[in-house]
Protein backbone atom coordinates (compact mmCIF):
# COMPACT_ATOMS: atom_id res chain seq x y z
CA UNK A 1 0.00 0.00 0.00
CA UNK A 2 2.83 2.40 0.89
CA UNK A 3 4.59 1.73 -2.41
CA UNK A 4 1.44 2.45 -4.39
CA UNK A 5 0.90 5.63 -2.38
CA UNK A 6 4.43 6.83 -3.21
CA UNK A 7 3.87 6.00 -6.86
CA UNK A 8 0.65 8.02 -6.96
CA UNK A 9 2.34 10.92 -5.20
CA UNK A 10 5.09 10.92 -7.84
CA UNK A 11 2.59 10.98 -10.71
CA UNK A 12 0.62 13.75 -8.98
CA UNK A 13 3.76 15.87 -8.58
CA UNK A 14 4.72 15.48 -12.24
CA UNK A 15 1.21 16.32 -13.43
CA UNK A 16 1.24 19.40 -11.22
CA UNK A 17 4.58 20.39 -12.76
CA UNK A 18 3.07 20.02 -16.23
CA UNK A 19 0.21 22.31 -15.23
CA UNK A 20 2.57 24.95 -13.83
CA UNK A 21 4.71 24.85 -16.98
CA UNK A 22 1.66 25.09 -19.23
CA UNK A 23 -0.13 27.86 -17.37
CA UNK A 24 2.73 30.02 -16.10
CA UNK A 25 5.94 29.53 -18.04
CA UNK A 26 5.08 28.37 -21.57
CA UNK A 27 5.42 31.28 -23.97
CA UNK A 28 2.54 31.95 -26.35
CA UNK A 29 3.37 34.19 -29.31
CA UNK A 30 0.58 36.39 -30.64
CA UNK A 31 -1.30 34.87 -33.56
CA UNK A 32 -2.83 38.07 -34.92
CA UNK A 33 -1.38 40.85 -37.08
CA UNK A 34 2.23 41.44 -36.02
CA UNK A 35 5.02 43.36 -37.72
CA UNK A 36 8.70 42.41 -37.70
CA UNK A 37 10.69 45.35 -39.01
CA UNK A 38 13.92 43.55 -39.83
CA UNK A 39 15.28 41.35 -42.57
CA UNK A 40 14.32 37.73 -42.05
CA UNK A 41 15.64 34.75 -44.01
CA UNK A 42 13.38 31.69 -43.98
CA UNK A 43 15.46 28.58 -44.66
CA UNK A 44 13.82 25.45 -46.06
CA UNK A 45 15.88 22.23 -46.46
CA UNK A 46 14.31 19.64 -48.77
CA UNK A 47 15.17 16.06 -49.58
CA UNK A 48 12.63 14.08 -51.59
CA UNK A 49 9.75 16.30 -50.49
CA UNK A 50 7.91 16.68 -53.81
CA UNK A 51 4.71 15.25 -52.31
CA UNK A 52 4.51 17.63 -49.37
CA UNK A 53 6.45 20.83 -50.07
CA UNK A 54 3.64 22.67 -51.88
CA UNK A 55 1.51 23.62 -48.82
CA UNK A 56 4.64 24.59 -46.90
CA UNK A 57 6.02 26.83 -49.64
CA UNK A 58 2.66 28.42 -50.40
CA UNK A 59 2.32 29.29 -46.73
CA UNK A 60 5.77 30.88 -46.75
CA UNK A 61 4.89 32.96 -49.81
CA UNK A 62 1.73 34.13 -48.03
CA UNK A 63 3.56 35.43 -44.95
CA UNK A 64 2.56 38.88 -43.74
CA UNK A 65 4.07 41.34 -41.30
CA UNK A 66 7.66 40.89 -42.53
CA UNK A 67 8.25 43.48 -45.28
CA UNK A 68 11.79 42.25 -45.92
CA UNK A 69 11.37 38.47 -46.15
CA UNK A 70 13.79 36.21 -48.03
CA UNK A 71 13.07 32.53 -48.64
CA UNK A 72 16.03 30.25 -49.33
CA UNK A 73 15.28 26.68 -50.41
CA UNK A 74 17.88 23.91 -50.63
CA UNK A 75 17.29 20.83 -52.77
CA UNK A 76 19.40 18.32 -50.86
CA UNK A 77 20.00 15.64 -53.46
CA UNK A 78 16.33 14.87 -54.12
CA UNK A 79 15.47 12.16 -56.64
CA UNK A 80 11.72 12.82 -56.90
CA UNK A 81 11.57 16.16 -58.70
CA UNK A 82 11.40 18.31 -55.58
CA UNK A 83 13.21 21.20 -57.27
CA UNK A 84 10.71 21.21 -60.14
CA UNK A 85 7.83 21.48 -57.68
CA UNK A 86 9.55 24.41 -55.94
CA UNK A 87 10.00 26.21 -59.26
CA UNK A 88 6.37 25.64 -60.19
CA UNK A 89 5.06 26.96 -56.87
CA UNK A 90 7.45 29.90 -56.48
CA UNK A 91 7.31 30.99 -60.10
CA UNK A 92 9.24 34.22 -60.58
CA UNK A 93 8.80 35.44 -57.00
CA UNK A 94 11.99 37.42 -56.29
CA UNK A 95 11.89 36.52 -52.60
CA UNK A 96 12.69 32.87 -53.34
CA UNK A 97 16.18 31.51 -53.99
CA UNK A 98 16.55 27.83 -54.90
CA UNK A 99 19.92 26.24 -54.16
CA UNK A 100 21.29 22.87 -55.18
CA UNK A 101 22.91 21.17 -52.23
CA UNK A 102 26.06 19.09 -52.17
CA UNK A 103 26.48 15.77 -50.42
CA UNK A 104 27.60 15.99 -46.79
CA UNK A 105 31.35 15.55 -46.35
CA UNK A 106 32.78 13.01 -43.90
CA UNK A 107 31.81 13.83 -40.34
CA UNK A 108 28.53 15.53 -41.28
CA UNK A 109 24.98 14.23 -41.16
CA UNK A 110 22.51 15.28 -43.83
CA UNK A 111 20.18 17.64 -41.93
CA UNK A 112 22.89 19.72 -40.21
CA UNK A 113 24.78 20.02 -43.47
CA UNK A 114 21.68 21.16 -45.36
CA UNK A 115 20.93 23.79 -42.70
CA UNK A 116 24.57 24.89 -42.72
CA UNK A 117 24.49 25.43 -46.47
CA UNK A 118 21.29 27.45 -46.15
CA UNK A 119 22.61 29.63 -43.32
CA UNK A 120 25.87 30.40 -45.09
CA UNK A 121 24.07 31.30 -48.33
CA UNK A 122 21.37 33.45 -46.73
CA UNK A 123 21.43 37.18 -47.42
CA UNK A 124 24.06 38.80 -45.17
CA UNK A 125 21.54 41.55 -44.39
CA UNK A 126 19.24 39.07 -42.63
CA UNK A 127 19.35 39.56 -38.87
CA UNK A 128 17.05 36.60 -38.14
CA UNK A 129 17.18 33.06 -39.51
CA UNK A 130 14.00 30.97 -39.44
CA UNK A 131 14.44 27.25 -40.14
CA UNK A 132 11.30 25.49 -41.35
CA UNK A 133 10.78 21.84 -42.30
CA UNK A 134 8.80 20.78 -45.36
CA UNK A 135 6.07 19.15 -43.28
CA UNK A 136 5.23 22.45 -41.54
CA UNK A 137 2.46 24.79 -42.70
CA UNK A 138 2.60 28.28 -41.19
CA UNK A 139 -0.25 30.68 -40.56
CA UNK A 140 0.00 34.08 -42.31
CA UNK A 141 1.66 35.96 -39.42
CA UNK A 142 3.69 33.04 -38.06
CA UNK A 143 7.16 34.30 -38.99
CA UNK A 144 6.43 37.84 -37.82
CA UNK A 145 4.97 36.57 -34.54
CA UNK A 146 7.90 34.25 -33.90
CA UNK A 147 10.42 37.03 -34.58
CA UNK A 148 8.49 39.38 -32.29
CA UNK A 149 8.54 36.76 -29.51
CA UNK A 150 12.27 36.13 -30.07
CA UNK A 151 12.93 39.82 -29.48
CA UNK A 152 10.45 40.21 -26.63
CA UNK A 153 11.95 37.23 -24.79
CA UNK A 154 15.49 38.52 -25.45
CA UNK A 155 16.71 35.08 -26.43
CA UNK A 156 19.07 33.84 -29.12
CA UNK A 157 17.02 30.82 -30.16
CA UNK A 158 13.25 30.40 -30.00
CA UNK A 159 11.49 27.11 -30.68
CA UNK A 160 7.76 27.69 -31.33
CA UNK A 161 6.59 24.09 -31.28
CA UNK A 162 3.96 23.46 -34.00
CA UNK A 163 0.65 21.76 -33.47
CA UNK A 164 1.25 18.11 -34.34
CA UNK A 165 -1.41 16.83 -36.74
CA UNK A 166 -2.47 13.27 -35.89
CA UNK A 167 -4.46 11.09 -38.27
CA UNK A 168 -3.77 7.46 -37.37
CA UNK A 169 -3.90 5.42 -34.18
CA UNK A 170 -0.10 5.28 -34.17
CA UNK A 171 0.09 9.07 -34.44
CA UNK A 172 -2.26 9.47 -31.52
CA UNK A 173 -0.29 7.04 -29.37
CA UNK A 174 3.21 8.37 -30.00
CA UNK A 175 3.26 11.93 -31.32
CA UNK A 176 1.74 13.70 -28.28
CA UNK A 177 4.58 12.33 -26.15
CA UNK A 178 6.91 14.97 -27.64
CA UNK A 179 5.19 17.90 -25.93
CA UNK A 180 4.18 15.84 -22.90
CA UNK A 181 7.77 14.88 -22.09
CA UNK A 182 9.18 18.40 -22.00
CA UNK A 183 6.15 19.90 -20.27
CA UNK A 184 6.29 17.17 -17.62
CA UNK A 185 10.01 16.87 -16.95
CA UNK A 186 11.65 20.12 -18.10
CA UNK A 187 11.42 23.20 -15.85
CA UNK A 188 10.79 25.82 -18.53
CA UNK A 189 11.55 28.86 -16.40
CA UNK A 190 14.84 27.39 -15.21
CA UNK A 191 15.70 26.37 -18.77
CA UNK A 192 15.43 29.98 -19.94
CA UNK A 193 17.44 31.39 -17.03
CA UNK A 194 20.07 28.71 -16.51
CA UNK A 195 23.27 28.66 -18.61
CA UNK A 196 23.50 24.87 -18.22
CA UNK A 197 23.49 23.17 -21.65
CA UNK A 198 21.84 20.10 -20.12
CA UNK A 199 18.70 22.19 -19.56
CA UNK A 200 17.82 22.57 -23.23
CA UNK A 201 15.09 21.57 -25.63
CA UNK A 202 14.11 22.59 -29.14
CA UNK A 203 12.12 21.31 -32.09
CA UNK A 204 13.74 21.53 -35.50
CA UNK A 205 10.44 21.79 -37.38
CA UNK A 206 10.31 25.54 -36.73
CA UNK A 207 13.31 27.33 -35.20
CA UNK A 208 13.95 31.08 -35.12
CA UNK A 209 17.42 32.39 -34.33
CA UNK A 210 19.13 35.70 -33.92
CA UNK A 211 21.77 35.48 -36.62
CA UNK A 212 24.61 37.00 -34.63
CA UNK A 213 23.94 34.61 -31.75
CA UNK A 214 23.59 31.67 -34.13
CA UNK A 215 26.99 32.47 -35.68
CA UNK A 216 28.58 32.94 -32.25
CA UNK A 217 27.40 29.45 -31.28
CA UNK A 218 29.05 28.00 -34.38
CA UNK A 219 25.78 27.44 -36.24
CA UNK A 220 25.02 24.00 -37.54
CA UNK A 221 28.73 23.35 -38.02
CA UNK A 222 28.88 23.00 -34.25
CA UNK A 223 26.39 20.11 -34.39
CA UNK A 224 27.49 18.59 -37.69
CA UNK A 225 27.47 14.97 -36.50
CA UNK A 226 24.46 15.14 -34.18
CA UNK A 227 21.27 13.24 -34.90
CA UNK A 228 19.27 15.59 -32.67
CA UNK A 229 20.74 18.69 -34.24
CA UNK A 230 17.94 20.91 -32.93
CA UNK A 231 18.56 20.12 -29.25
CA UNK A 232 22.32 20.18 -29.74
CA UNK A 233 22.06 23.59 -31.42
CA UNK A 234 20.19 24.86 -28.37
CA UNK A 235 22.99 23.54 -26.17
CA UNK A 236 25.62 25.15 -28.38
CA UNK A 237 23.79 28.48 -28.02
CA UNK A 238 23.92 28.14 -24.24
CA UNK A 239 27.62 27.27 -24.29
CA UNK A 240 28.31 30.45 -26.25
CA UNK A 241 26.47 32.56 -23.68
CA UNK A 242 23.13 32.81 -25.46
CA UNK A 243 19.65 32.05 -24.18
CA UNK A 244 16.93 29.77 -25.49
CA UNK A 245 13.16 29.49 -25.07
CA UNK A 246 10.34 27.14 -25.97
CA UNK A 247 6.95 28.46 -27.05
CA UNK A 248 3.56 27.06 -27.88
CA UNK A 249 3.47 27.47 -31.64
CA UNK A 250 0.18 25.62 -32.14
CA UNK A 251 -1.52 28.82 -33.33
CA UNK A 252 1.35 29.60 -35.70
CA UNK A 253 2.13 26.28 -37.36
CA UNK A 254 0.85 22.77 -37.98
CA UNK A 255 3.01 19.75 -38.73
CA UNK A 256 2.19 16.26 -39.98
CA UNK A 257 5.52 14.60 -39.32
CA UNK A 258 4.88 11.11 -40.71
CA UNK A 259 2.42 9.68 -43.20
CA UNK A 260 2.19 6.14 -41.82
CA UNK A 261 3.40 3.77 -39.13
CA UNK A 262 6.63 2.64 -40.87
CA UNK A 263 7.72 6.27 -41.28
CA UNK A 264 6.86 7.09 -37.67
CA UNK A 265 8.56 3.95 -36.37
CA UNK A 266 11.74 4.59 -38.35
CA UNK A 267 11.73 8.31 -37.60
CA UNK A 268 11.77 7.73 -33.85
CA UNK A 269 14.09 4.74 -34.12
CA UNK A 270 16.82 6.80 -35.77
CA UNK A 271 17.04 9.31 -32.92
CA UNK A 272 15.81 7.87 -29.61
CA UNK A 273 19.21 6.42 -28.79
CA UNK A 274 20.63 9.95 -29.02
CA UNK A 275 17.88 11.29 -26.76
CA UNK A 276 18.90 9.11 -23.83
CA UNK A 277 22.61 8.68 -24.53
CA UNK A 278 24.10 5.79 -22.55
CA UNK A 279 21.95 2.63 -22.58
CA UNK A 280 22.04 2.58 -18.80
CA UNK A 281 20.45 6.02 -18.67
CA UNK A 282 17.80 4.89 -21.12
CA UNK A 283 17.04 1.82 -19.01
CA UNK A 284 16.69 3.93 -15.87
CA UNK A 285 14.42 6.53 -17.47
CA UNK A 286 12.22 3.98 -19.20
CA UNK A 287 11.90 1.91 -16.04
CA UNK A 288 10.73 5.00 -14.18
CA UNK A 289 8.24 5.93 -16.91
CA UNK A 290 6.83 2.41 -17.02
CA UNK A 291 6.56 2.29 -13.23
CA UNK A 292 4.79 5.65 -12.99
CA UNK A 293 2.50 5.45 -16.01
CA UNK A 294 2.10 1.86 -17.22
CA UNK A 295 2.07 0.03 -13.88
CA UNK A 296 -0.91 1.74 -12.15
CA UNK A 297 -3.69 0.23 -14.32
CA UNK A 298 -2.08 -3.21 -14.01
CA UNK A 299 -1.79 -2.84 -10.23
CA UNK A 300 -5.42 -1.74 -10.07
CA UNK A 301 -6.56 -4.80 -12.02
CA UNK A 302 -4.50 -7.25 -9.97
CA UNK A 303 -5.60 -5.65 -6.69
CA UNK A 304 -9.24 -5.80 -7.74
CA UNK A 305 -8.97 -9.50 -8.60
CA UNK A 306 -7.15 -10.12 -5.30
CA UNK A 307 -9.93 -8.49 -3.29
CA UNK A 308 -8.01 -5.34 -2.30
CA UNK A 309 -10.36 -2.54 -3.36
CA UNK A 310 -8.48 0.19 -1.49
CA UNK A 311 -5.26 -0.57 -3.35
CA UNK A 312 -7.18 -0.83 -6.63
CA UNK A 313 -8.78 2.58 -6.03
CA UNK A 314 -5.44 4.18 -5.21
CA UNK A 315 -3.75 2.69 -8.28
CA UNK A 316 -6.68 3.82 -10.44
CA UNK A 317 -6.16 7.33 -9.11
CA UNK A 318 -2.52 7.12 -10.21
CA UNK A 319 -3.62 6.07 -13.69
CA UNK A 320 -6.11 8.95 -13.92
CA UNK A 321 -3.51 11.45 -12.71
CA UNK A 322 -1.16 10.24 -15.45
CA UNK A 323 -3.90 10.66 -18.03
CA UNK A 324 -4.57 14.14 -16.62
CA UNK A 325 -0.98 15.06 -17.45
CA UNK A 326 -1.64 14.17 -21.06
CA UNK A 327 -4.79 16.30 -20.99
CA UNK A 328 -2.83 19.28 -19.67
CA UNK A 329 -0.18 18.84 -22.37
CA UNK A 330 -2.71 18.47 -25.19
CA UNK A 331 -4.77 21.47 -24.17
CA UNK A 332 -1.63 23.61 -23.79
CA UNK A 333 -0.27 22.74 -27.23
CA UNK A 334 -3.33 22.46 -29.43
CA UNK A 335 -3.44 18.67 -29.36
CA UNK A 336 -6.22 16.14 -29.11
CA UNK A 337 -6.90 14.87 -25.61
CA UNK A 338 -10.10 12.81 -25.75
CA UNK A 339 -10.02 9.86 -25.68
CA UNK A 340 -6.30 9.70 -26.44
CA UNK A 341 -5.19 10.54 -22.91
CA UNK A 342 -6.78 7.33 -21.62
CA UNK A 343 -4.28 5.34 -23.68
CA UNK A 344 -1.29 6.99 -22.04
CA UNK A 345 0.03 3.75 -20.46
CA UNK A 346 0.09 2.15 -23.93
CA UNK A 347 1.89 5.21 -25.31
CA UNK A 348 4.64 4.82 -22.72
CA UNK A 349 5.02 1.11 -23.53
CA UNK A 350 5.32 1.89 -27.25
CA UNK A 351 7.95 4.53 -26.47
CA UNK A 352 9.90 1.91 -24.55
CA UNK A 353 9.75 -0.51 -27.48
CA UNK A 354 10.85 2.15 -29.97
CA UNK A 355 13.78 3.03 -27.72
CA UNK A 356 14.90 -0.60 -27.48
CA UNK A 357 14.62 -0.90 -31.26
CA UNK A 358 16.71 2.25 -31.67
CA UNK A 359 19.59 0.91 -29.56
CA UNK A 360 19.36 -2.51 -31.21
CA UNK A 361 19.60 -1.16 -34.76
CA UNK A 362 22.34 1.28 -33.82
CA UNK A 363 24.41 -1.53 -32.37
CA UNK A 364 23.99 -3.38 -35.65
CA UNK A 365 24.84 -0.21 -37.64
CA UNK A 366 21.52 -0.40 -39.46
CA UNK A 367 20.14 3.07 -38.67
CA UNK A 368 19.41 5.23 -41.69
CA UNK A 369 17.11 8.04 -42.75
CA UNK A 370 16.23 9.25 -46.23
CA UNK A 371 18.75 6.87 -47.73
CA UNK A 372 21.65 8.08 -45.60
CA UNK A 373 23.29 6.27 -42.67
CA UNK A 374 22.79 7.66 -39.17
CA UNK A 375 25.59 7.06 -36.69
Amino acid sequence: MTGVLLLVAGVAALTAHSWINATRWLRRPADGPVRAAETVAVLLPLRDEAARVTPCLRALLAQRGVPDLRIVVLDDGSADGTADVVRAVAGADPRVTLLTGVAPPPGWLGKPHACHQLATRADPAATVLAFVDADVVLTPYAVAAAVAELRAARVTLLSPYPRIVVATAADRLVQPLLQWLWLTFLPLRAMERSPRPSLAAAGGQFLVADRAGYDAAGGHAAVRARVLEDIELARAVKRSGGRIALADGSRLAACRMYDDWPQLRDGYTKSLWATFGHPGAAAAVLSLLLLLYAAPPLIALVALLAGAPAVAALASLGYLLGAAGRVVSARATGGRWWPDALGHPVSVVVLGWLTLRSYHLRKRRRLSWRGRPVS
